[in-house]
């Protein structure tokens, strides 16, 4: 079982302040590698990437996915 730690992401969590507001936006932006706050298809491309047949052998981790945010 392995488990998935999306970065921020602009959706209805938390009130959609990733989405909606400005300035939280834009900080998450500044801190992050890629240079902007996730999507929700960043996230669902992981997903689909650990469900394929090649990841079998990935087993018991946590899996980041935030666009290199904070390094």
């Amino acid at each position: 079982m392995n488990t998935l730690a999306p970065g921020a992401i602009e959706t209805d969590f938390g009130g959609g302040a990733v989405r909606d507001n400005s300035d939280i936006n834009g900080y998450v932006a500044s801190v992050t590698a890629l240079g902007r706050a996730g999507r929700p298809d960043d996230i669902g491309g992981v997903v689909a990437a650990l469900l394929g047949p090649d990841t079998g052998w990935i087993n018991a981790q946590r899996i980041e996915a935030s666009g290199g945010m904070k390094l």
